[in-house]
């Protein structure tokens, strides 16, 4: 069976079959394929193929009717960051059942709250971070940005290898995906002080961690570039750089996996940018538009 089936166990509990339906949408998300994930995790890959589908270890269920009895949720009784202290139990109390909105807003405030002193004090247009899957135009229209408002061009990927000393590869085969977030925290971090102003373009798979992710919200003017499955496809190809397909027969149905798993997270970008259906020059123009008229600078 490929990475990418939807397929379910027949007669699947929903409760497991939404935990497997989470399982693949996390995997989607950090673009790794099953297989990636089973020797990540040291799991059999029948093992995490069940899970996938719906017919995991059925144990959880025990759980979940224990935790039912304690009219608790289900976290409390495994055990996470949010159940380790009162004040933890309490906040989310205060949070479950919120609609987004007030969830983004009280996110947005704790950001201020918490943020760096110094980071409160820059201009957040002083750094400009592109995001989006690969293919959309991030380094391309970067460049041209970077040009054009005189700040340094900055690519993260390129900054990460710097800090761990070896090519992207490397990192995932040396030291494997858990070590790569951690250079691509530390790149990140690095970047916002060495280059006080800047366009930074980013790795796709950024916003997969929610801490990285708060930093570069809180600290850059982010604009997710967007684009049609189909141009992200021909871009990358056209790129020569096929490594998240690579082997994989269903590489259109994997990629459609990875950016509905990503949309969420790229849509708290602060502005939007579409480049599908549109030249280069006209993209470029309207996003030079908005970026020079969003810094008061004249266009």
């Amino acid at each position: 069976m490929s990475a990418g089936s939807d397929a379910r166990g027949e007669g699947a509990d929903p409760f497991l079959a939404a935990l497997g339906e989470r399982v693949r949408r996390m995997r989607a998300r950090r673009g790794m394929t099953r297989k990636e994930l089973a020797r990540a995790a040291s799991v059999s890959e029948r093992h995490l193929a069940n899970l996938e589908q719906g017919v995991g270890n059925a144990s959880i269920l025990v759980l979940r009717q224990i935790a039912s009895a304690f009219n608790c949720v289900l976290a409390e009784l495994v055990g996470d960051v949010t159940t380790s202290t009162p004040e933890w139990l309490l906040i989310r109390q205060l949070l479950e059942d919120r609609p987004e909105q007030d969830l983004q807003r009280a996110r947005q405030l704790l950001a201020e709250l918490f943020d760096d002193p110094d980071a409160q004090r820059r201009n957040k247009l002083q750094q400009i971070a592109l995001i989006g899957l690969r293919g959309a135009g991030k380094s391309t229209l970067g460049r041209l940005l970077a040009a054009d408002l005189g700040y340094p061009f900055v690519e993260l990927s390129a900054e990460i290898e710097r800090v761990a000393g070896c090519g992207i590869l490397e990192i995932h085969s040396l030291y494997g995906p858990t070590a790569y977030r951690r250079y691509e925290r530390r790149a990140l971090e690095e970047s916002l002080q060495i280059y006080p102003e800047m366009v930074l373009a980013t790795p796709g798979g950024l916003v997969s961690e929610p801490g990285t992710l708060n930093l570069l919200l809180s600290h850059c003017y982010t604009i997710w570039l967007r684009a049609s499955p189909e141009d992200h496809m021909q871009r990358v190809m056209a790129q020569g750089d096929f490594r998240p397909m690579a082997g994989n027969n269903e590489a259109m149905a994997d990629l459609k996996r990875i950016l509905s798993s990503r949309e969420a997270f790229y849509a708290k970008a602060d502005w939007q940018c579409l480049t599908s259906e549109v030249t280069l020059q006209d993209c470029f123009a309207h996003l030079r538009e908005h970026v020079r008229e969003a810094t008061g600078l004249e266009a």
